[in-house]
């Protein structure tokens, strides 16, 4: 309210930014050091299908204005497309302007169906772009829910590292790379560590996903004591703090903002050096 008061914008990005595979724990992950990073629990429910149906000819048109709005993309891959070959038939009514055929006569015209994986909150701007492009007055189409797991949205992460380190590298690399004086744990492991799996913030609820996940060790914070017993040997538990987990994020923010300065020449980054973490550790 004071911010709002005084005339400047909030940008709060918190939650966003622990469910994106570039965000929090891509951060976490390049700190420590792990390659071949992907979402330890990716999140269902947030893809949909478009369908529509197009004739040959505008085909490439309305398939590039999709792709130009943000259909088609699926993890490391854009420009997604499915199309099968059909004949849509229609009867132009009284009042309507049809591309093709004649007003009161059944036109069978060779059409595509044209599907494209679409994520849920972008539904509105690609069939805005798709009815933009077609050249139906109307435009048959359908939006599909699905269940997919999106594979760049989610909760923690998981990567490996290229060597193999003992459980003292392991440490000494942590308390480097986060800064964090203390690390919980339980038993560590009695062998090499080569998979990691992490969650900045609070991530003991994603302990059964590191576990079959085959990672050897669980790099997050704010376990409670019973918490602990989750791990069973099956892997080791590190807490380093909240704090420490998602310290970095805002040296991650001062760069992506950095880009503005192009269009804004009296454009300024300021991070604050004011320190939040409640916890001292004596």
């Amino acid at each position: 309210m004071a911010a709002l008061r005084s005339g400047v914008g909030l940008y709060a990005i918190h939650t966003n930014l622990d469910n994106v595979a570039h965000g929090v724990n891509a951060m976490m992950c390049r700190k420590l050091g792990l390659t071949g990073m992907r979402v330890l629990r990716p999140k269902s429910g947030t893809l949909s299908k478009v369908v529509t149906y197009v004739p040959q000819d505008d085909l490439e048109s309305v398939r590039d204005a999709m792709l130009a709005a943000g259909a088609g993309e699926i993890g490391n891959y854009d420009e997604c497309s499915f199309g099968s070959e059909g004949t849509g038939t229609f009867r132009a009514l009284e009042g309507a302007d049809p591309h093709v055929g004649d007003l009161g006569q059944r036109h069978h015209e060779s059409e595509v169906r044209l599907e494209m994986t679409v994520e849920r909150w972008n539904v509105g701007r690609v069939l805005s772009a798709m009815r933009s492009a077609h050249p139906y007055e109307e435009v048959a189409h359908d939006v599909i829910s699905m269940d997919n797991l999106h594979p760049t949205a989610g909760s923690g992460g998981i990567g490996q590292f290229e060597e193999p380190m003992n459980w003292e590298a392991f440490v000494d690399r942590v308390k480097s790379a986060f800064g964090a004086p203390v690390i919980r744990h339980t038993s560590p492991p009695k062998g090499p560590i080569q998979t990691v799996a992490l969650c900045g913030g609070t991530g003991s609820f994603l302990l059964p996903d590191a576990v079959r996940a085959g990672a050897d060790v669980f790099l997050s914070s704010d376990f409670k004591y019973h918490e602990f017993f989750g791990a069973e040997g099956r892997l080791t538990i590190a807490d380093i703090g909240h704090a420490e987990a998602e310290g970095g994020i805002s040296e991650w923010l001062v760069d992506q903002m950095a880009v503005l300065k192009d269009g804004f020449p009296n454009f300024a980054v300021l991070l604050s050096a004011v320190r939040t973490n409640p916890i001292h550790v004596s």
